[in-house]
């Protein structure tokens, strides 16, 4: 395997019901990854860019949250519509998706 341009993470933190702090999980994440497993699929994409499930990346109020790296992007609240555009213009075009981006007080 060549090392990819970008590394997407995708929090699926699961917590209990009703959790203070919420999860990434009960905001629909586990769909959202399939979704970027989808994408790079169809896009043929697997020398490019890594697609990976993580535990907690922190913020869990604005979940589903999705971490690029090496760029260090956190981006909040996505959603299954949001996918095809972080691919498109993030991970095979470089250009940050400005309105999910993370607060920089938050990241």
């Amino acid at each position: 395997m060549t090392k990819p341009l970008r590394h997407v993470f995708v929090c699926t933190q699961q917590r209990p019901p009703n959790h203070p702090r919420g999860s990434c999980a009960s905001a629909g994440a586990p769909p959202i990854l399939q979704a970027f497993w989808a994408e790079q699929q169809k896009r043929q994409a697997y020398e490019k860019i890594a697609i990976t499930y993580s535990g907690c990346l922190g913020p869990c109020d604005g979940g589903p949250n999705v971490l690029v790296y090496p760029d260090n992007v956190l981006y909040r609240g996505v959603g299954l519509a949001d996918v095809a555009e972080i691919f498109d213009k993030h991970l095979e075009g470089g250009e940050v998706v400005e309105r999910l981006r993370a607060d920089a007080a938050v990241w």
